[in-house]
């Protein structure tokens, strides 16, 4: 019995512990980017031209929060809120390039529930960044007329992005439903 439980704990620790982005590729640009998964384990700084490149990235940040209050999305939930008592965990997704138009894909641990795409929303919800992330120009977050972001309507755990770059880039945060490999710790 010690045995099973030792080998239970041993697959237990092995499992993810936070929701997360699994991976996302560039499908086309005017570049030579490629998606970029960053660790928050290791400082850096996101925003006023930190990046400067042709990559795609995202990292993650709070996860698996139950929402006290309910938060607004730009795109995602019909109704545009994700109400309160609702589990949710939080993403960043951005492109920092010097010029060109992206197109790409993210995808996801959990069921995408909405996307934070206007400085507003961005702000109001920067209570679940929670990573050791220094945010640059928070002001000029957000996405620009042009730009699109859209949930695959046949894998709801898929974001997909159509972005013109520039400086200072295009910046999302994506909440997804809880992780349930987190729940296993």
């Amino acid at each position: 019995m010690r045995h099973f439980i030792a080998c239970l704990i041993a697959l237990l620790a092995t499992q993810p512990v936070t929701a997360q982005i699994l991976q996302g590729k560039i499908i086309r640009q005017s570049g030579d980017g490629r998606f970029v998964l960053l660790d928050t384990e290791t400082p850096f700084a996101v925003g006023e031209d930190t990046f400067d490149d042709d990559n795609l990235y995202g990292f993650d940040e709070d996860q698996n929060i139950t929402l006290i209050e309910p938060i607004r999305v730009d795109i995602g939930n019909e109704k545009g809120l994700i109400p309160a008592g609702t589990v949710v965990a939080s993403h960043y997704v951005f492109f920092d390039s010097l010029s060109g138009i992206h197109t790409g894909y993210v995808d996801f641990d959990a069921p995408i529930l909405g996307v934070a795409a206007f400085q507003d929303t961005m702000a109001a919800t920067d209570f679940l960044a929670d990573t050791g992330v220094t945010y640059l120009s928070t002001e000029l977050r957000g996405l620009e007329q042009g730009d699109y972001v859209w949930i695959d309507e046949n894998l709801p755990t898929r974001l997909w992005v159509y972005w013109a770059g520039s400086s200072p880039g295009d910046y999302i945060r994506v909440f997804t439903e809880e992780s349930k490999g987190a729940l296993l710790m």
